[in-house]
């Protein structure tokens, strides 16, 4: 496996888009569209809240019973939830206006949306906006760079990655791009996540390797402990690749999964780190933990803790309050048998063990905890186990970000 150049667009025949449509933001690209040549199998997984934005209920229901799906249409700035009927209108009369114009069935069309929560769509700023993509659309890496600029809300920069891998003998290309800044955290994020593959493989065993692999890759994020309205993460493959269609677990299968969580992985990370009003990115690496799934909980705690996440901004080794997190996450364990280190760019410092504070320089601690990338090392010394969470520093800038959100 191999990184290469790209995001959407590097997987054969696929195009994409990113336009201005006005629908919320002024002079800037805020609509987007990927589309296939050929009819794709596609997956999906979406957020855990209740309550659900009109896109998820339209793209979940397609997921589960469309034979095929060949587009996906992206706005940012409003996120078309909490908007009853009219706002799964909406959804319908997008699909609508996309199948027209790209002549593939209405059910073919997948929909996101990502921004304010109650505002209504202008449906005939949207329709503007896809009759704009749909003559834009192209296979250039330019274009899936514009689609990944478009999608970007909070976001201060753009998220994309394309990876090839050999499976069955012929060169499997994913690509994939992301947004998500803010209203950040486990079992799905504020998270609008698309990956492109040309990959054969069957419907089952991609929905299989999608729902398996977010466990382990954006359900280990979080900036805000917020859990959106609106995550979707849909994976679209069109078997252009050519290899014998993976219709089991084996070889192809895992070398598959390794490719496509190296891009969610990647992009899991970039959101975490560009969280709003970030300054670094606050990996936690549980190991010696009982079981995978105390691990995850263990890491995910330390990732969330706001006390904790206010010392990292700071560059203060409060080792406390990590051990406190980790102390209230319900997961039992004996405190004098847990080693913790902050690490980065090549360093490491242990800064507790066997109960009590270990003799370190507080200057080389702050020292590391002022690097861009961050990492607290958890050694439970209980089993093998491990996982890692990725999270954010918390700035002054979150709340001066959030305070005025809807302005």
């Amino acid at each position: 496996m191999k990184q290469i150049e790209g995001g959407v667009t590097a997987a054969k025949g696929f195009e994409a888009a990113g336009v201005e449509a006005a629908i919320k933001y002024k002079n800037r690209m805020d609509m987007a569209m990927v589309y296939s040549t050929v009819p794709c199998k596609a997956a999906g997984t979406f957020t855990t809240n209740v309550v659900k934005a009109a896109p998820v209920l339209w793209d979940k229901e397609l997921v589960e019973t469309a034979p095929f799906v060949q587009a996906v249409v992206v706005n940012s700035g409003i996120a078309n939830a909490c908007t009853g009927r009219q706002g799964l209108l909406v959804c319908r009369e997008e699909a609508k206006c996309a199948a027209g114009l790209l002549n593939i069935p209405e059910r073919a069309v997948l929909v996101a949306s990502t921004g304010v929560i109650g505002m209504q769509l202008p449906l005939d700023r949207i329709c503007a906006g896809i009759e704009k993509l749909a003559k834009a659309k192209k296979d250039t890496l330019e274009a899936g760079l514009d689609a990944a600029k478009a999608i970007m809300t909070t976001d201060t920069i753009h998220k994309q990655i394309a990876v090839e891998v050999e499976i069955g003998g012929r060169t499997v290309t994913l690509g994939g791009m992301c947004k998500g800044s803010g209203m950040i955290h486990p079992n799905m994020c504020t998270m609008l996540g698309f990956v492109t593959t040309d990959v054969n493989i069957s419907k089952e065993m991609l929905q299989k390797a999608v729902s398996a692999d977010v466990v382990d890759s954006f359900n280990m994020i979080s900036v805000d402990g917020d859990t959106s309205t609106n995550d979707t993460l849909l994976v679209l493959a069109n078997a252009l690749a050519g290899n014998e269609e993976i219709t089991a677990e084996g070889e192809e299968y895992t070398a598959f999964c390794e490719a496509l969580h190296f891009v969610t992985t990647y992009l899991a990370r970039k959101m975490a780190g560009d969280g709003e009003g970030a300054t670094a990115l606050f990996e936690t690496r549980v190991v010696g933990a009982r079981s995978k799934e105390e691990a995850r909980i263990l890491a995910k705690a330390v990732i969330c803790s706001s006390l904790t996440k206010a010392a990292i901004f700071g560059h203060d080794a409060n080792w406390g309050r990590i051990l406190c997190a980790l102390g209230y996450s319900g997961v039992n364990f004996d405190p004098e048998n847990v080693d913790l280190y902050f690490e980065s760019e090549g360093r490491s410092i242990q800064i507790f063990g066997k109960g009590v504070a270990c003799d370190y320089s507080e200057e080389e601690a702050t020292a590391i905890l002022s690097a861009p990338e961050v990492t607290v090392l958890a050694d439970m010394h209980m089993g093998s186990e491990e996982a890692t969470a990725w999270g954010c520093d918390l700035s002054y800038d979150y709340v001066k970000i959030n305070a005025d959100y809807r302005s």
